[in-house]
């Protein structure tokens, strides 16, 4: 089995976070095999000491994206037709007619989708997004690339991205095995697997499970249950900073303990700034009662908006805001970028800190793998700005389905109870029952213990490999 050679495809930065900068890479070396980086990405992976081909100016076919668009719209109606469940069309993003391009984009879009709207009409989309990949130069690219170096496998670290799909086809017709990851615990309702591979990585039995519900064809000897490596780091003590480092380094009370507020992107969460206000307000109100909390703010790595300032600058003896360590290269969307500093980042925030609040975050995994709470917000704010948007349309979608027990976080139902809810949250009976009942839903979507999943990776690979 020795120096098996394996692309690792990077199609998008996301997978940085779990295949280069967690012991997924050290452990395959450590097994014998040769891995390499095929970058998509503007990071140079050199530079970190890890063996990589860059992908050059990729570029998907000018009708893949229009084809695209057509497969999610049809798998969400074809999803909601067989189940009788309306939530799939909330999944659905509204196409806007800005201009006279974009409505024409849109009229193609929704030309395709009406003609293809059934189960056949989808694997004609399918075939056609295949098509048009093989002729673009990033195909041919790719059979040069894979011609030369003749890898065993091509593990794509992303099932979402249409740059991946020219450089799997080309694996395919040159008779090279294929395999992607599914990203996340809430990608495959959503209709978001673009990739047709011929094995495929999942978290859990449930996923195991939902992914052949949704695609009946990928048949149970194609489907891996390994669990995710994105949550490895949180069983590594030798990242975590003393206390004092932490707080000095930040600028953090030592006197306090603090909570996390972890924010959304605009369009998930826009009321965010409200939320982390009313937070911000039921601190002050414990603070009033003897208690020494104050908050760490967490935004969403891509948020790069000032929707905050307001509030932070109101709020600056209570919120201290520990900005992500992610790169802005360029300004595309691919060009912002974790990094391994804010994967470090990340551990030591939740590892001192009390509790985290969001709106409907994974961080509640993030935070039971250190034994700590998860509070949910709960409740809409009066907004006109945005009057479609409802926290009930976001604990409505299917992943939050999963839940063994409603008491797997801690609800915030409205503003004025935040700051008993947390109060309670501070007492180890209220606090580890919740905690309980999270790590259930934890063991659920992902398989355990969770530090292995990298070991269990590689062994469904070198299976592959032998097979």
């Amino acid at each position: 089995m020795n120096n098996k050679k394996i692309f690792i495809l990077l199609p998008d930065g996301i997978g940085l976070r779990n295949f280069a900068y967690t012991d997924f890479y050290e452990i395959g070396i450590e097994r014998g095999f040769d891995i390499t980086f095929w970058n998509n990405t503007p990071f140079e992976l050199t530079e970190s000491g890890f063996k990589e081909i860059k992908i050059q100016k990729a570029r998907v076919h000018p009708l893949t994206d229009f084809l695209k668009k057509a497969q999610v719209k049809i798998e969400l109606s074809q999803n909601s037709a067989e189940s009788k469940d309306p939530v799939y069309d909330t999944y659905r993003f509204q196409l806007t007619n800005r201009n006279l391009k974009s409505i024409l984009k849109n009229f193609y879009v929704n030309w395709l989708f009406f003609w293809n709207n059934s189960q056949k009409g989808l694997l004609r989309i399918r075939k056609r997004i295949a098509i048009q990949e093989r002729k673009t130069k990033l195909y041919f690219d790719s059979l040069d690339t894979l011609q030369k170096e003749k890898p065993d496998l091509v593990f794509c670290t992303n099932q979402r991205i249409t740059l991946a799909v020219a450089p799997i086809l080309a694996a395919q017709d040159l008779g090279i095995q294929t395999a992607t990851f599914i990203f996340s615990w809430d990608n495959l309702p959503k209709g978001t697997k673009v990739l047709e591979t011929d094995f495929y990585f999942v978290w859990s039995q449930h996923m195991k499970e939902e992914l052949s519900y949704y695609y009946p064809y990928v048949k149970e000897n194609q489907i891996s249950v390994t669990g995710t490596t994105q949550f490895e780091p949180h069983y590594n003590e030798s990242i975590i900073q003393l206390r004092e480092v932490f707080f000095e380094i930040h600028g953090l009370d030592k006197d306090k303990k603090y909570i996390c507020f972890s924010g959304d992107d605009v369009t998930t969460s826009p009321n965010d700034p409200t939320y982390l206000a009313d937070v911000a307000q039921a601190i002050r109100l414990l603070n009033n009662k003897g208690y020494h909390l104050g908050i760490i703010f967490r935004r969403c790595p891509v948020d790069f908006s000032d929707r905050f300032d307001t509030v932070l600058e109101k709020n600056s003896d209570i919120i201290k805001p520990i900005v992500p360590k992610w790169e802005k290269i360029g300004e595309g969307w691919n060009t912002i970028l974790p990094t391994e500093e804010d994967l470090i980042l990340q551990m030591n925030t939740i590892f001192h800190t009390e509790m985290v609040i969001n709106l409907g975050s994974s961080m509640v995994f993030d935070y039971v793998a250190h034994k700590k709470p998860c509070g949910f917000i709960n409740y809409d704010v009066p907004n006109k700005a945005f009057p479609d948007w409802s926290v009930k349309k976001i604990y409505n979608f299917i992943h939050f389905r999963s839940m063994p027990s409603k008491d797997a976080v801690f609800w915030i139902n409205n503003p004025h109870q935040i700051s008993e809810t947390i109060e309670k949250m501070l007492s180890n009976d209220d606090s580890e029952k919740v905690v309980r009942n999270a790590q259930k839903w934890f063991e659920k979507i992902n398989l355990h213990p969770a530090e292995l999943a990298s070991e269990r990776i590689w062994n469904a690979i070198e299976k592959i490999i032998k097979a």
